[in-house]
């Protein structure tokens, strides 16, 4: 049985991921401290910036732009982890609302605990 999260968990979130830790070395943010802000290893950001991970589907312009504006914010603002989980949260939700798989589209709107956050 295929959980309703899972193609998230697995492609979504990997994707944000990989473009935001990208974003964040383009303004000079060590592989270090961009693993400490989000909560993954050093590795994970290595792999994110090597493209070996969250590669498999396209955002589209618009999220790219928001997920660059996440990283300057990151950068300027000194988010704090709350404020960054929850701005990944809120791309993660417009990139669901805009997947074109109606199946998973429905299997995320059918679940509690995506639209409760």
């Amino acid at each position: 049985m295929k959980l309703p999260c899972e193609t998230v968990v697995w492609y979504v979130l990997p994707k944000i991921r990989a473009e935001l830790a990208k974003s964040l070395l383009e303004l000079g943010i060590s592989q270090k401290e961009i693993s400490r802000k989000l909560g993954v290893t050093q590795a994970a950001i290595s792999q994110y910036a090597r493209g070996k991970r969250g590669r498999y589907m396209e955002l589209g312009e618009d999220i790219s732009n928001d997920i660059k504006e996440l990283a300057e914010h990151i950068v300027e603002k000194s988010l704090s982890e709350h404020e960054i989980v929850l701005k990944i949260c809120s791309i993660c939700m417009k990139v669901k609302d805009r997947m074109s798989n109606s199946l998973l589209r429905s299997e995320i709107n059918e679940c509690d605990l995506c639209k409760n956050g």
